[in-house]
């Protein structure tokens, strides 16, 4: 399989717009279509999940057109289960590179898990032991998805929620090895480092240092919930809450060692209102912001 330049996961070929250099985007929401269309915030970008709009027509695809007209996008995937043990479902690439090559996103992600079986689907991203031998079926998996695609793309961390046994390597070195073995890129989700720190036990400052900043293509940010009966020793990646305090604190530590990237603020349950995402948005724009201005200093 081709492997593709890690630099290659922050080209932006996203059409010419009004939106100006992505900085910190929101997730796409149908509630929020006309909000989207209308804002004029610099920097603004939204992601979607790409599965939600392998549709043929519609007034979903619709939208999607006019809003890729005004600001950047991202295409989220959720259901190509890069870390099961079958090849990438060939159908479905096919229908993610027609999207891909209608909407012109400047960046495509999946996660590092799997969700399909058996010719089954699970409704979750589901763990396994990282093994070298893993590590290889993944890195083929991913190199296969890259040559569909004729683009590289980037990879999230999970949240983690038990600990497996048979691990043979940490995730931070993993993941370094994914991009090595196939030119990825990797998408940081803060909340989920941070959230897997908390129930397994680990230092998420630490991880963090111990990923290839270079190969950093985005940041994805979220609000997470209490386990009912656990309490704080066991979080749930829920993304319908407001951003945790001690989330901001790990992604203002994030910037000041990568420097400034995409920023995504995910939030799928207990939608507000745009104007209250907006809000949110801005004290990641500030933080970006400041990094910049520190860089440039």
């Amino acid at each position: 399989m081709t492997s593709l330049p890690v630099a290659e996961t922050r080209s932006r070929s996203y059409p010419p717009s009004r939106g100006g250099e992505p900085t910190v985007g929101l997730g796409l929401k149908a509630q929020h279509y006309e909000d989207a269309l209308a804002c004029s915030a610099t920097g603004l970008w939204f992601e979607v999940h790409a599965e939600n709009y392998m549709v043929s027509g519609g007034p979903r695809l619709a939208w999607l057109e006019a809003i890729r007209h005004e600001k950047p996008l991202s295409l989220h995937g959720v259901g190509l289960s890069l870390a099961g043990d079958a090849s990438p479902d060939a159908e479905h690439l096919a229908r993610l590179r027609a999207l891909i090559e209608r909407y012109e996103p400047f960046l495509v992600s999946e996660h590092l898990a799997w969700s399909l079986h058996g010719g089954v689907y699970h409704p979750d991203l589901l763990p396994f032991p990282r093994t070298r031998q893993r590590l290889a079926r993944i890195a083929d998996n991913i190199s296969r998805t890259q040559d569909a695609l004729g683009r590289s793309i980037l990879i999230e961390n999970p949240s983690l929620y038990l600990a497996l046994k048979g691990h043979e390597t940490s995730e931070a070195e993993f993941l370094a090895d994914l991009v090595t073995a196939t030119g990825c890129g990797l998408l940081l989700d803060v909340n989920n480092v941070h959230v897997t720190a908390n129930n397994l036990g680990g230092d998420a400052f630490a991880y963090i240092d111990a990923l290839p900043a270079q190969a950093i293509g985005e940041i994805h940010l979220a609000g997470h919930a209490v386990d009912e009966r656990l309490g704080p020793a066991l979080l749930i990646d829920t993304h319908d809450a407001p951003i945790a305090e001690a989330v901001w604190d790990l992604y203002g530590h994030t910037l000041g060692r990568i420097g400034p990237r995409p920023t995504l603020i995910e939030r799928d349950g207990n939608l507000p209102s745009f104007e209250t995402l907006m809000a949110e948005r801005g004290r990641a724009v500030a933080l970006l912001t400041l990094e910049r201005n520190q860089a440039h200093g």
